[in-house]
């Protein structure tokens, strides 16, 4: 039996990655933050009987509208009989946060209400700018501590302190999910695009999962980026300029992998691929986003995806070059100066380009060597098989650990035809 293209193994962590974080976001409305555990576990409790009865009956018509079902009988069933709520929960509650059991529902609209209610409420600045992003990527998007860490290139360890704090932080203020004053909103605005940012990119490009592709999150975050554009208080430039970016670059992801899920590098996608529809309304937002005189980050690489969707060869990669020059002003990352290196590449010669790169010396970094790798294919075989060797036992993809060697295969084939020519 399949729902929608999904076989009856894989349904059930597919909803789980899609659904647990909107029924979370919906019983938060009712328990507050301060109890979050309490709505979490509602929502794992809901998982944990769809294994067991879908184990035994099958998975339902209607798989989702199922989980939803339970999680509010549960919910009320919580109101009504957890002597907890009476004389613990309630009391610290102010009263108009409390609401009926009558009253519980899920719909579309309450379900996107709360899920952007709940991105707002967690952005607080109660924590650091570090901490909001990773407990809105934990508790609104559904990533693990190892997911997070590799988002912020960092250690597990301290990613795993970092959300214990900013639980506790929210905690300790009793913090409610509730409207927000215009001024919280625009405060808290950049870090909520920052998490929808990261959210996109995991989805993007998966450091942490065997596909390297996560079409369900990179959905997710257009889905809640288009929330915030249709939003009057939200439908900023920098709003506008990060749903630009997300359609660009969601209209290559069909050409990205072949059917064995195998990475197709860019110069070889197939362009018939693109989705059309996708990169007219990135052009749409593009536009949008150009309404004034602010240039943000998410407009320049909007830029710079924009001219990877145009099939223009000659005055392309000038352009993106250009593009990456301002953007590592703006903000220096090393993915950021390992793209702008390849732009480097492609306008002045792999040959010139290898110092560039080399100068970066980001040796524990997978893209480093996979960079030198390339740009050393055409000059020094040796180099290059040995850069992608150490990008092999860098990164953690087993996807991208596939495709860099069968570029040191292809080496290996030109050393082959070299020798015996």
């Amino acid at each position: 039996m399949q729902q929608n293209g999904i076989s009856p193994e894989a349904i059930l962590p597919h909803l789980f990655r899609q659904e647990y974080t909107k029924i979370t976001a919906v019983l938060c409305r009712y328990f507050g933050l301060r109890h979050i555990e309490t709505a979490e576990d509602i929502a794992s409790e809901t998982f944990l009987k769809a294994s067991e009865n879908w184990a035994v009956n099958g998975v339902p018509i209607n798989p989702t509208a199922w989980l939803y079902t339970v999680a509010k009988n549960k919910a009320k069933d919580y109101f009504k009989h957890l002597a907890v709520f009476e004389t613990q929960v309630k009391k610290e509650l102010p009263t108009d946060t409390i609401q009926e059991s009558h009253t519980f529902e899920f719909n579309t609209k309450i379900i996107s209400d709360s899920q952007l209610a709940m991105i707002f409420a967690v952005c607080n600045p109660t924590n650091s700018t570090e901490a909001q992003i990773c407990l809105a990527l934990q508790i609104l998007c559904g990533f693990s501590v190892e997911e997070i860490a590799n988002a912020f290139l960092t250690k597990t360890e301290t990613i795993k302190k970092r959300l214990q704090r900013a639980r506790n932080n929210l905690r300790n203020e009793n913090f409610q999910i509730r409207e927000l004053a215009a001024v919280d909103i625009q405060q808290r605005l950049n870090v909520v695009l920052k998490t929808l940012y990261l959210l996109f990119n995991e989805g993007y490009f998966s450091k942490t999962n065997n596909q390297l592709i996560r079409k369900e999150l990179c959905s997710e975050a257009v889905r809640l980026t288009l929330v915030l554009v249709e939003n009057q208080l939200t439908n900023t430039p920098q709003t506008n300029a990060l749903l630009a970016l997300m359609c660009f670059q969601s209209s290559r992801l069909e050409a990205r992998i072949n059917d064995n899920g195998e990475v197709i590098l860019f110069e070889q996608q197939d362009t018939s691929l693109w989705d059309q529809i996708l990169i007219e309304k990135g052009n749409y937002y593009l536009v949008n986003a150009c309404d004034g005189l602010e240039i943000s980050k998410y407009h320049l690489e909007a830029g710079i995806a924009y001219w990877h969707t145009t099939l223009a060869t000659e005055n392309k990669w000038p352009h993106i070059l250009q593009l990456y020059n301002q953007l590592i002003l703006m903000e220096y990352s090393p993915v950021t100066a390992l793209n702008r290196t390849f732009a480097f590449a492609r306008v002045y010669g792999n040959e010139k380009a290898i110092p560039e790169a080399e100068q970066l010396k980001l040796t524990e970094n997978s893209y480093y060597h996979a960079l030198l790798g390339n740009l050393y294919t055409g000059t020094d075989f040796e180099k290059a098989i040995n850069h992608y060797q150490k990008a092999i036992g860098l990164t953690k993809s087993k996807t991208e650990r596939q495709t860099l060697a069968k570029e040191i295969e292809r080496i290996k084939e030109k050393i082959y035809l070299t020798t015996h020519s």
